[in-house]
C-alpha cells in the first residue's frame, strides 16, 4: 500500500477529526440554520460523489455488455440501500436533536447511541474510498489516482461540519470538551477502517468492481435520502438546506471532473 494511497484513506478521516475539534474554539451548539446549511451541504457532496465517482465509473467497466451495461449500477445499489437499511433496523442509535431511540431497545446511552447513528453514516463513505482505491489497486483504467484523492477530499469536506455537529451537542449535553472531541472523532475511525480492509481484499474485488461501485453509492443515497435530507428540511428554513445540496454537489462534481 503505497503513500498516496494511504493518504487518500485517511482524509476523511482527517475531516472527521478537525470537524469534532470545533468543539474547543465554538462555545455553544451549531445554530438550528447553520446546522441545516451544513447538513444540506453534506448531502449534495455525497449525491455528486455517488454519481460521478462511483457510479459512472462503474458503468464504464460494464460497458462490454452492451445495452444492459446498468445492471451492475443498478443491482449495486438496490443491495447497498438493503444493507444500510438492515444496519439501521439492527443497530441501536439515535439521531441528531430526536429523543427516540431506532433500533433494537437498548440501555446505551444517549451519548453512545448519537455515535452510532454518525458511525453507521460513515461505513459507506469509508467503503467508496476503500473500492475505488482498489479499483486502482487493480488497474482499472477508468479510476484514477487523482480521481480517488477528489473523492477522499469531497468526503474530508463533508465529514468536517458532521464532525462538528455530533461533538458539538455531546458538549452541550454536560460532557467535557476532550470526551465529546473523542466521540466525535472516533465516529469517523470505521472510515479508514473500512477502506483498508476493502483494498486488501483488492485481489477478489476485480470480477465484482462495478456491483462493489454501486454498492457503496446505494449505502451512500441510503444515508442521504433517509437521514440528512429530512434533518436538512425539518421545520423552518428548509431552503438553506437545498442552497447547501447545490453548493455541496457543484463542489463535488467539480473537484472529480477537474482531479478525476
Amino acid at each position: 500500500m503505497n503513500t498516496m494511497m494511504i493518504i487518500g484513506i485517511l482524509i476523511p478521516f482527517v475531516g472527521t477529526t478537525l470537524g469534532s475539534a470545533c468543539v474547543f474554539f465554538m462555545k455553544n451548539e451549531i445554530k438550528p440554520l447553520v446546522q441545516k446549511s451544513l447538513l444540506g451541504f453534506a448531502s449534495g457532496v455525497m449525491i455528486a460523489a455517488s454519481v460521478w465517482s462511483l457510479l459512472i465509473p462503474a458503468i464504464d467497466m460494464s460497458d462490454h455488455m452492451g445495452k444492459m451495461a446498468f445492471v451492475p449500477a443498478a443491482v449495486g445499489i438496490i443491495i447497498g440501500m438493503a444493507f444500510l437499511f438492515a444496519m439501521d433496523k439492527l443497530t441501536p442509535h439515535l439521531h441528531l436533536n430526536s429523543d427516540e431511540p431506532e433500533g433494537p431497545h437498548t440501555k446505551l446511552r444517549k451519548t453512545t447511541m448519537l455515535v452510532l447513528a454518525v458511525t453507521l453514516h460513515n461505513i459507506p463513505e469509508g467503503m467508496a474510498v476503500g473500492v475505488v482505491f482498489a479499483g486502482l489497486v487493480t488497474g482499472s483504467s477508468e479510476i484514477t489516482i487523482a480521481g480517488a484523492i477528489a473523492l477522499a477530499v469531497g468526503i474530508a469536506i463533508q465529514n468536517f461540519p458532521e464532525g462538528a455537529i455530533i461533538a458539538l451537542p455531546l458538549k452541550s449535553e454536560g460532557n467535557s470538551k476532550s470526551r465529546a472531541f473523542m466521540y466525535g472523532t472516533l465516529s469517523g475511525i470505521v472510515e479508514p477502517i473500512a477502506a483498508v480492509l476493502t483494498v486488501l481484499l483488492s485481489q477478489f474485488v476485480i470480477p465484482v468492481l462495478p456491483y462493489l461501485l454501486s454498492f457503496a453509492a446505494g449505502a451512500m443515497l441510503y444515508v442521504v435520502v433517509e437521514e440528512l435530507l429530512p434533518e436538512a428540511s425539518a421545520g423552518e428554513h428548509s431552503d438553506i438546506g437545498t442552497i447547501g445540496f447545490a453548493i455541496g454537489f457543484i463542489v463535488m462534481m467539480v473537484l472529480d471532473v477537474a482531479l478525476g
